[in-house]
């Protein structure tokens, strides 16, 4: 096992900070005896090379999460193909190399799950990666993501950097985008289960069969892995961050509609994209590293929905 690297006295910037990822990753890390940084978008474009190496040259981290980045649901992947990609490419090739240039020792970039192929074999493993074609409805996305990580493997390979690549499972938890179509499964079902409770409505309907199965993790125990893989002295490589737990979609939804109160049907969708069959990541790695997510799927979306009603509520006043 690596040596210990505390973040006693670090200085740790978290690139997209005001994202689902990075507004956890500022609440872990407030825990931790380090100073976190944070560049406001109206003063740092982070897809703009100079911009970013000027901040970097300015403010001194000594570590970095790459956290930032342009993400959203089937519907919005299948609509912006262009802006996740263009994106995407251009954050990770202004962050990273100026990361590097500005003397950062200790580097994070934080991908998808969607990065491995459509049909790789489960539970999946880091070295599955481009070893078959990529699932169409995100694969943009998942494209500009790899370019990241393997800029990440090139700056440790010629250089010796110590930077790594941390792959997690599909997110949720307080502060994900609810809105539509830009949504991820979670927090969509979550708006729309809640709006048709108010409503009345006896009628919700939810894309694809519900037979597509996924692993979700909560964001706060990413953004505890991710502390945790701070403190180790080497990044090495891809490493995977799952909880384990595995859903057939339609059971989610039942499970959520449960949780919202809403007490209507469930109409499921064949006839629109459902994504990969199934999706669940191994977590080999960082199990040996010891190394467990620690919120199951039931608490962690009642927290969801608790802080997305509580939102609600307070946006109505």
């Amino acid at each position: 096992m690596p040596s210990p690297c505390p973040l006693d006295g670090k200085r740790v910037w978290v690139a997209g900070h005001r994202g689902l990822v990075g507004s956890a990753l500022r609440r872990r890390l407030a825990a931790e005896s380090c100073q976190v940084l944070t560049a406001d978008r109206r003063a740092v474009d982070l897809r703009r090379p100079a911009d970013v190496a000027a901040w970097l040259n300015a403010n001194g981290p000594e570590a970095a999460v790459i956290a930032a980045g342009t993400v959203g649901g089937i519907a919005d992947n299948a609509a912006r193909p262009a802006d996740y990609l263009v994106d995407n490419l251009a954050i990770a090739a202004s962050t990273i190399p100026a990361a590097h240039g500005a003397g950062i020792g200790r580097l994070l970039y934080l991908g998808s799950a969607c990065i491995y192929p459509r049909l790789a074999p489960q539970p999946i493993r880091e070295d599955a990666l481009l070893s078959a074609p990529l699932e169409p409805t995100n694969d943009a996305y998942a494209v500009a993501k790899i370019a990241g990580l393997k800029l990440v493997e090139a700056f440790r390979q010629q250089h010796a950097a110590d930077y790594g690549a941390v792959m997690p499972a599909n997110l949720y938890g307080p502060g994900d985008r609810f809105d539509s179509p830009g949504a991820h499964v979670i927090p969509a079902l979550i708006a729309r289960l809640h709006a048709a409770k108010q409503a009345d409505a006896g009628t919700v309907e939810v894309w694809g069969s519900g037979r597509a199965l996924r692993e979700f993790l909560y964001v706060d125990d990413l953004a505890d892995a991710v502390a945790f893989l701070l403190r180790r002295a080497a990044a090495n490589d891809i490493i995977n961050v799952g909880s384990g737990q595995e859903i057939a979609i339609g059971d989610l939804a039942r499970l959520i509609a449960d949780i919202v109160g809403f007490r209507g049907r469930l109409r499921f969708r064949p006839d629109l994209p459902e994504g990969v069959p199934r999706r669940i990541l191994d977590t080999t790695r960082l199990d040996a590293l010891g190394w467990r997510a620690a919120t199951d799927l039931a608490t962690g979306l009642a927290r969801t929905y608790e802080w997305y009603r509580d939102a609600q509520a307070f946006c109505a006043r």
